[in-house]
C-alpha cells in the first residue's frame, strides 16, 4: 500500500466513521497547507460530514481567524501546546463541527531549532458537545518535507478516528 493509498484509506474510514455516528469534523492546518480537508474532502460524499477547513499558516491568520490569543503566539510560539489547543477550540467555534484537528509543525528544511527541530508538530483534536474535551500530542517525524506533511496528515485523521464513537 502506498502512502497515498493509506491517506485515503484512512480518509474514508473516518468519513464512513463520522456519517454512521453522524457527527462532523473540521480542521485548523499551519504545516499541511490544507492536505488534511483535501484528503476528507476526496471522499465522495463528504459534504455531509465535513463543512469548514481553515489554514491557518501565519500568525495574524491564527489570530484573527481561529482566535489564538497574540500571548500563546508570543510566549509559547506557533508550534506549540497551547497554540494548537486554541487552534481545535477556535475550528470548533467557528463551524459548529462535534471534532475538530488542529496541526502546526516545522515541516523543512529549515525552521527547526535545537528545541523545536524539523519534524516537530503540535497536534489538538477537540470535540464539542456534552462531553466537550481536548487533548494535544507532539510528535517529532524524520524525512524531508513532504514526508513530514504525508506523516502528519495520517497522524491527524487516525486522531479522528479515535474520538469517533463506535
Amino acid at each position: 500500500m502506498t502512502e497515498f493509498e493509506d491517506i485515503a484509506g484512512r480518509a474514508r474510514r473516518v468519513g464512513q466513521g463520522l456519517l454512521a455516528a453522524g457527527l462532523t469534523v473540521a480542521t485548523a492546518e499551519s504545516c499541511t497547507g490544507g492536505w488534511i480537508a483535501k484528503a476528507l474532502t476526496d471522499v465522495p460524499g463528504s459534504s455531509s460530514w465535513f463543512g469548514t477547513g481553515l489554514v491557518t499558516y501565519s500568525n495574524e491568520a491564527k489570530h484573527s481567524l481561529l482566535g489564538v490569543r497574540v500571548e500563546t503566539l508570543d510566549h509559547q510560539g506557533a508550534v506549540s501546546e497551547g497554540t494548537v489547543r486554541e487552534m481545535a477550540a477556535g475550528a470548533i467555534r467557528a463551524s459548529d463541527a462535534d471534532i475538530a484537528v488542529a496541526v502546526s509543525g516545522i515541516a523543512g528544511p529549515d525552521g527547526g531549532t535545537p528545541e523545536k527541530p524539523v519534524g516537530t508538530v503540535w497536534f489538538a483534536w477537540a470535540t464539542a458537545g456534552d462531553h466537550a474535551d481536548t487533548a494535544a500530542e507532539c510528535v517529532l517525524f524524520r524525512g524531508d518535507r513532504e514526508g513530514v506533511r504525508r506523516r502528519t496528515v495520517c497522524h491527524a485523521l487516525d486522531g479522528i478516528l479515535a474520538r469517533i464513537p463506535s
